[in-house]
């Protein structure tokens, strides 16, 4: 593609209209510079001349990937808060997903993974700031505490829904986040004998199980 080009027009808007069909870019990935302003002549026709344009494509800056943004911003964070730890960043698919390892970064889950929600949600600001248009989502954790609390979160629904569906009285969980939410629907989904539904509005938004009627 052609950085830059010369030309000669009546008017810079019309330079401009002319510059963008050659150079096939938007007004707004261009510099115009005037090099000689065109003259109108005697009565507007005898000696009147056209302005001299160059047409400059703006060199675009390199803009940095999703993943090193958030990167970026966890390690500030963590060495911020005088936290050793290693951040590890893999994308898969829209997914950005964030490992952060180190036995001080467990101070940073908090109750129930509240402030590592906070982490997470804080670092999709970041990534927003750069890139609005992104349609990119970000998993944070820590000391593989996800994983963990998945698994203690399969075998407290299972065993709610079991109560359940034994006394056959709606049983509501406590409050939850709505990824914890998702896990506990999704491991009771195929139930026999209970139902899943939420109620409420977040952050006090909890779930329910109710027996199969």
């Amino acid at each position: 593609m052609r950085k830059s080009l010369e030309l000669r027009s009546k008017t810079k808007d019309e330079a401009i209209k002319k510059a963008l069909v050659e150079l096939e870019v938007r007004e707004e990935d261009i510099e115009i510079t005037v090099i000689q302003n065109p003259t109108k002549g005697f009565l507007g026709i005898i000696g009147a001349k056209d302005g001299v344009y160059k047409v400059s494509v703006k060199e675009k800056k390199q803009e940095k990937k999703e993943t090193e943004i958030a990167k970026e911003f966890i390690s500030t964070m963590l060495k911020n808060a005088n936290v050793d730890a290693k951040v590890n960043v893999v994308q898969e698919g829209n997914l950005i997903k964030v490992d952060i390892e180190g036995k001080e970064a467990a101070c940073l889950i908090g109750r129930r993974g509240e402030t590592l929600d906070s982490i997470q949600f804080l670092t999709g600001l970041a990534l927003n700031k750069v890139n609005k248009d992104s349609h990119l989502r970000v998993l944070v954790d820590i000391e593989n505490y996800r994983s963990k609390r998945e698994k203690s979160l399969v075998r407290y629904a299972n065993k709610a829904a079991r109560e359940v569906a034994k006394t056959r009285k709606t049983k509501k969980l406590d409050y939850m986040n709505p990824y914890e939410r998702r896990i506990v629907h999704s491991a009771l989904q195929n139930d026999k004998y209970v139902i899943t539904y939420s109620e409420g509005t977040d952050p006090y938004r909890r779930l329910v199980i109710e027996y199969k009627k």
